[in-house]
């Protein structure tokens, strides 16, 4: 064997492809990951759940069908209903504007879809206090005029949708950017009205991106908490969302109920967890054509 060769051969030996890890350590890494998984995801979903039936199906259900729980649950899935449409027209119209014009400012507006995700949503519900609260001057206006902000479910819409409007636009924008302005300008120079080009050009283009953002969307407003607290007053039966129901029966030491409208909860998240699942399982061929993965 030549010298060559044998240099050759101990440089393969020194110089290791990085993704080909000796088999040991891949299965210690792998066994890490799903240990940390198990402790700080699984298993405080099992224990919800065990203690939610501590007592047996029945007074988890029984729970769930007394009234002040019922309207925890339908005033969550309204606030769910109104967020979702608003955040998904804003985060649609900011990503056009952004992705398809050229202006100054654009990059301050970014830094304003994002400013959600570094406010403390406890000091969000607090300015939303001060600008529309009773002792203000919009605020006592619209509470003379019959329309209270605060302390109703226009506060707590206006408390979710901060905390949840960048995560639309913040899908849509890397996809928009990517894909570019051809398309749209090609369909304009055929004749298309501005109309007809976002539904038969851009919108199918942006779907998957749009509906994942809504996904995260639904599952960020049904689980608020921070903001919510601060703007509904916490009125058992009338501005107390499923999260604040969860606490205030907690801190009442009714752990059966409080269990049981946190395993609900955590169903609801689930639900939209696997959906999302399914459609990338089904789609996957279309999603990896828009860059999803």
């Amino acid at each position: 064997m030549s010298d060559a060769t044998l240099v050759d051969l101990q440089r393969r030996r020194a110089f290791r492809a990085p993704t080909n890890e000796a088999p040991w350590l891949r299965v210690l890494l792998t066994l890490g990951v799903v240990g940390v998984l198990a402790l700080l995801l699984f298993a405080p979903l099992i224990v919800v759940f065990v203690d939610a039936l501590a007592q047996g199906a029945g007074a988890a259900l029984a729970s769930l069908a007394n009234p002040d729980a019922e309207s925890a649950i339908w005033l969550t899935l309204t606030v769910t209903a109104i967020v979702l449409p608003l955040n998904a027209a804003f985060g649609i119209a900011a990503a056009w504007a952004i992705t398809k014009f050229d202006f100054r400012g654009k990059a301050f507006l970014i830094t304003l879809i994002d400013l959600p995700f570094s406010v403390s949503p406890v000091v969000a519900g607090l300015c939303l206090v001060l600008l529309f609260g009773s002792n203000s001057l919009i605020g006592g206006w619209l509470v003379a005029s019959g329309y209270p902000i605060i302390f109703a479910l226009p506060g707590i819409v206006l408390a979710t949708l901060f905390v949840t409007f960048p995560f639309v636009a913040r899908e849509l924008i890397p996809v928009m950017i990517e894909q570019g302005r051809a398309e749209e300008e090609a369909a304009l120079t055929l004749g298309a009205g501005g109309w007809r080009v976002f539904f038969t050009v851009t919108l199918p283009n942006i779907r998957w991106a749009l509906l994942y953002g809504v996904l995260l969307c639904n599952a960020r407003a049904m689980g608020e908490f921070g903001a919510v607290a601060v703007v509904s007053g916490k009125i058992r039966g009338q501005t107390a969302t499923m999260p604040i129901t969860i606490e205030m029966l907690y801190n009442e030491y009714l752990s059966v109920a409080a269990f049981s409208m946190a395993a609900l909860l955590a169903l609801l998240a689930l639900v939209t967890l696997t959906l999302k699942t399914l459609l990338e399982w089904r789609y996957a061929d279309q999603l990896a054509a828009n860059h999803r993965h």
